[in-house]
This record gives C-alpha cells, sequence and structure tokens, in this order.
C-alpha cells in the first residue's frame, strides 16, 4: 500500500502536468506584450510597481516574489509570487499589467516529484515508487517480446532447415496413430 499512493499521486498529476499549457487552470495562458522580439525597456523597478499594483498577488518587496521568467521574443515577463502561486504577466515595453491568474502547476510539480511533502518523501518514497514502475515497465517489454523472439527463431530454423532445439517436439507424420491427438508426446 505504501508504494501505491506515491505511483496515484505520480500518475495523476503527471497527466496533469501533460495538459498544463492547454488548461488555464494549470498554467495561466502566456500573454503577448506590444513590442515582441524588441529589447526590454522596463526596468526592474517598475516590474516590481506593476506587481504591487496587482494586489491579490500579494507583492510588496522583491521578498515575495519566487522567481521571473523574461521571454522577450514573446515581449513579456512573468513573476511567480511566493504567495499561493499567483503569476503575474507584465509588458516589457510599457510595464503594463497583461494578466494576473494563480499558477497551479509549481503545486502540481512538487506533489509529482514528491518535494510537497518532505525531501525525505522525494528521495525514500517517490524514488522508489519510481524505480519500481521502471522496472514493471521493463520486465513487461521483455516478456511482450519473448514470444516474438521465439517465433522469429522458430521461422529462421525452419528457413534453413536445421533441426529443432532439444525439448521441442517434432510434429508427427500424417500417417502417425497419435497425428492430431492433443496431450500426446
Amino acid at each position: 500500500m505504501l508504494v501505491v499512493l506515491p505511483l496515484l499521486v505520480i500518475l495523476v498529476t503527471g497527466i496533469l502536468l501533460q495538459w498544463k499549457k492547454q488548461l488555464s487552470w494549470i498554467q495561466p495562458p502566456e500573454q503577448r506584450g506590444t513590442h515582441q522580439g524588441a529589447d526590454p525597456t522596463v526596468s526592474f523597478a517598475e516590474i516590481l510597481r506593476a506587481a504591487q499594483s496587482a494586489r491579490q498577488a500579494g507583492i510588496e518587496t522583491w521578498a515575495d516574489v519566487d522567481r521571473l521568467d523574461v521571454r522577450p521574443e514573446k515581449g513579456v515577463v512573468k513573476l511567480l509570487s511566493k504567495n499561493d502561486g499567483w503569476e503575474v504577466q507584465i509588458d516589457l515595453a510599457t510595464g503594463a499589467v497583461l494578466q494576473v491568474a494563480q499558477r497551479r502547476s509549481d503545486l502540481i510539480e512538487a506533489l509529482h516529484d514528491g518535494s510537497w511533502f518532505h525531501e525525505s518523501a522525494k528521495l525514500w518514497l517517490f524514488f522508489p515508487a519510481a524505480l519500481v514502475t521502471l522496472v514493471l515497465y521493463l520486465t513487461g517489454l521483455y516478456l511482450f517480446y519473448l514470444p516474438y523472439k521465439s517465433k522469429w527463431k522458430r521461422g529462421k530454423q525452419q528457413r534453413n532447415g536445421t533441426p529443432p532445439v532439444v525439448g521441442q517436439r517434432k510434429a508427427r507424420p500424417a500417417h502417425h496413430p497419435d497425428a492430431g491427438l492433443k496431450g500426446t508426446p
């Protein structure tokens, strides 16, 4: 049971992370600034002032900022708040706030790798669960491949006229009394 819960968390959060760009509930869509591809003209002070104007993000100082994600080709900077994962997208040319939304992808990623629970859970619970999954996957591939390998070998032997390997039954001639009966040696 201890392995099943981390696997379930990994599977569900992995599915959600696959859809993070398509579902705005997980990660807000990326906005476009007015001067895409141009050099940024706003200063850090202007970025902070713009973020402070978005009250729901709860940003008062740089200490409230988790990180900045600058996208010059899109003309936008994404500022991620430490307060409940709010994201403020700011135009790099004008300093205007383009969007304020909650970003849940970081929380889902932390759940996915186990770091949300505790660093020890990440290393001693989620990592072994991932290794078990990998081993199950690899052994499943091997078991799937095995019948095909046997068929291929048998076909190759028949094409080459090589006698069957010891332990394989020879087909009985059609005139043999036991030919066609199941379970006979």
